[in-house]
């Protein structure tokens, strides 16, 4: 696990090297045990790779980065875990490979020495990772199928500039960061973030889950950026029986949490109490009866919305040492600076404090490695189950019973309506101009008054509501085209990028063991009624197939709480720092200071309902003072 940061540079910059220095020193708590530059002229121009490690798996200097192979025609650095690849060296040994490490980066530059970019599809991993191909005369930069690793860059023309995190690539930028004004609207109006390749930073860009950029450096043109995978959402035929497929999914879940494991230094589990976290840990404990096994959790001050008996019973079972923590308001107040840098772009809600809490506590335990549950819900149709999408697919099919029966069920699961269900599936069906007609019939108000609507066209924003492109194949089959949506589009992203960044922040890698591409594969081809029973229930068919390793009280739950933190009550506490951040903001470009001081107000004497809102326009506006942000 490591921070990289490179560049080419058709004319060298003056003060490279401190400029290197400086976004290196901002990686290194991604990679506090090592750290490595180097630069190559090639063709008359420049070129920078850099690293900072943290060691993870071969802790020897065998590590080192930037990594040759190929009479040192290739050079990598890489960020991430290869997890087979100890069964990729052997495989590519019968090829003649020699190997002098027992690092996963050196088996990743022999297989992209013997396959090229078709070795991305042959890692199970997390990975982002540049590479110089002195004799082709190109870098590729690269990254894992759903984005767990994060890798940004900015290209010109005259340079190519690339980085683990926006911070570090500002250091080789060399201009003040510079809002980009669609991004700042779709997070405030409409709270998507990470949904495009579009950052915050005009100008700076996020190279997308499941794709890579070659970039010549005779021509400084970049082709790209190209996917190397995307996932299936045709049911597979011939259709596998419920009981086989349940079978097989416990057995490729287990071997990933066997892969996940590979580890050269002590690791822990994050635990809420769900079904996707106690299957990590039960499964953690089936596959390797004599790990010492440490989970981490957070409690909530609400004891009506503690998973704390569910967590009790999860560490009983395995027989794990548990360890739990429970932050206040007054600690939020003294943290939110840092989490604000730590993830250096805005995010939705202070849920990811509960997060952030859990993996510095996992630190001062003395723990590197982390395995979570993030990716199930997207996997399996957890969440609320996507009921409007299961009500088209199924008139699609024009299956009518089952639909009319499927409306009725929705009254027997918490939070689910049938009123809300057929608008959900009319949301789905329409085109886009009626879709966001509706959108502004629900009260969704594309330009509300506390934003600066002028301001928004002047600037070329579009003032819609952000809607995912819709998959051409996916008649009758609404509910898995929802999940390839939110694995690719939307969702997803934004809850690696908390992940990763809370998990680095601390110098602790997070590793995701649902988040494999034929885990993936596997679960969007099956029949929609394998992930959502005739009765409504969710992730359906992992129930079934962790039968016998988690608990069965755990495995029939129908709520979903997970790391909730009780918002409006921090809210309270934090309120005159609130006030402090909000009232200077007369005269700002976007936001209009009155009218967000007034609504806040409201919502602090409870006399207007909380709103995810009230955050986005307190993290958006903090967000901009940490980071001097030029509107």
């Amino acid at each position: 696990m490591c921070g990289i940061l490179g560049g080419w540079w058709a004319q060298a910059p003056n003060h490279l090297d401190r400029a290197l220095d400086s976004g290196l020193k901002k990686l290194r708590h991604r990679g506090p045990n090592d750290h490595g530059v180097e630069h190559y002229s090639v063709l008359g121009a420049h070129v920078a790779l850099g690293q900072t490690r943290l060691s993870i798996i071969d802790l020897t200097a065998g590590g080192h980065q930037p990594m040759h192979l190929g009479a040192d025609y290739l050079t990598v650095v890489f960020n991430g875990e290869i997890y087979n690849y100890r069964e990729l060296r052997e495989e590519l040994r019968t090829f003649g490979y020699f190997f002098h490490t027992d690092s996963d980066t050196e088996v990743l530059l022999t297989a992209w020495q013997q396959w090229g970019i078709s070795s991305l599809s042959r890692f199970i991993g997390m990975f982002a990772f540049a590479m110089l191909d002195r004799r082709k005369k190109t870098i590729t930069l690269a990254r894992d199928a759903f984005g767990i690793k994060p890798l940004y860059y900015r290209s010109t023309g005259n340079s190519l500039v690339f980085g683990s995190e926006l911070s570090a690539l500002q250091s080789l930028s060399g201009n003040e960061p510079c809002l980009d004004w669609q991004s700042a609207y779709d997070y405030l109006v409409h709270g998507h973030y990470d949904h495009t390749d579009r950052t915050f930073i005009d100008g700076i860009n996020n190279l997308p889950p499941s794709h890579f950029i070659e970039f010549s450096l005779p021509s400084g043109m970049t082709a790209g950026p190209l996917a190397w995978w995307r996932p299936e959402i045709d049911e597979r035929t011939p259709t596998i029986s419920f009981q086989d497929a349940a079978e097989e999914l416990r057995a490729r879940f287990l071997e990933n949490v066997r892969l996940h494991l590979r580890s050269d230094v002590p690791l822990g589990a994050a635990l809420s109490g769900g079904i996707d976290s106690s299957a990590i840990v039960c499964a953690i404990r089936h596959v390797s009866p004599d790990t010492e096994l440490k989970t981490f959790s957070f409690i909530s001050s609400n004891s009506s919305r503690s998973e704390e008996p569910w967590l009790d019973l999860v560490n009983r079972y395995t027989n794990a040492t548990s360890y739990k923590i429970s932050p206040t308001a007054y600690d939020l107040a003294r943290d939110i600076d840092d989490v604000i840098v730590a993830q250096g772009e805005p995010f939705g809600s202070t849920s990811i404090y509960a997060q952030y809490c859990v993996f510095r506590m996992a630190r001062e335990q003395g723990l590197s490695v982390m395995l979570e549950g993030q990716g199930a819900d997207e996997l399996l149709a957890g969440y609320d189950g996507y009921p409007g999408q299961r009500l088209l697919s199924l008139l699609e099919r024009k299956q009518i019973s089952s639909a009319l029966r499927h409306l009725r069920n929705q009254r027997n699961w918490p939070g689910r309506t049938a009123l809300r269900t057929i608008q959900e599936a009319t949301g789905v069906a329409v085109g886009d101009n009626l879709y966001q007609t509706m959108r502004r019939l629900s009260g969704r108000n594309p330009g509300p008054a506390w934003i600066n609507v002028v301001a928004l066209r002047e600037h070329g924003v579009e003032l819609n509501y952000p809607r995912a492109k819709r998959l051409t194949s996916a008649r009758g089959r609404r509910v898995v085209e929802e999940l390839a949506i939110s694995l690719t589009q939307r969702g997803l992203g934004w809850l690696l990028r908390h992940g990763d960044r809370n998990s680095m922040r601390f110098s602790i890698e997070s590793r995701v063991p649902f988040l494999t591409p034929d885990l993936a594969n596997f679960l969007l081809g099956l029949p929609e009624h394998y992930l959502i029973s005739a009765e409504g229930q969710t992730k359906h068919i992992f129930r079934a197939a962790m039968r016998g390793i988690v608990p069965e009280a755990i495995l029939q739950r129908k709520d979903k709480i997970g790391f909730e933190t009780p918002e409006l009550e921090w809210l309270h506490h934090l309120a005159p720092q609130v006030r402090q951040w909000l009232e200077p903001l007369d005269g700002h470009p976007i936001l209009k200071s009155d009218e967000l001081i007034d609504n806040f107000n409201q919502v602090i004497k409870r006399r207007r309902p909380f709103s995810w809102q009230i955050w986005r326009w307190i993290n958006f506006v903090r967000w901009t003072q940490l980071h001097h942000i030029h509107m």
